[in-house]
């Protein structure tokens, strides 16, 4: 039975890692694929673009 005991912690983080792996996988792309790609390439946007002025500011021709 020493075996047995041996065994069972790694068998026990495999399954773990199989299933955190499939979760991973089937969790790409999908209904949110297109959400989460446009709220990436605005982030990078406003990175690329510089400071923007934000809209609580005061306008400068009023």
């Amino acid at each position: 039975m020493d075996y047995v005991s041996a065994l069972l912690p790694p068998v026990v983080m495999a399954v773990f890692f199989i299933g955190v792996i499939r979760v991973i996988v089937k969790t790409q792309g999908g209904a949110n694929k297109a959400k989460e790609d446009a709220a990436v390439d605005a982030a990078l946007a406003r990175l690329e673009g510089g400071p923007q002025p934000s809209a609580t500011s005061p306008k400068a021709d009023a």
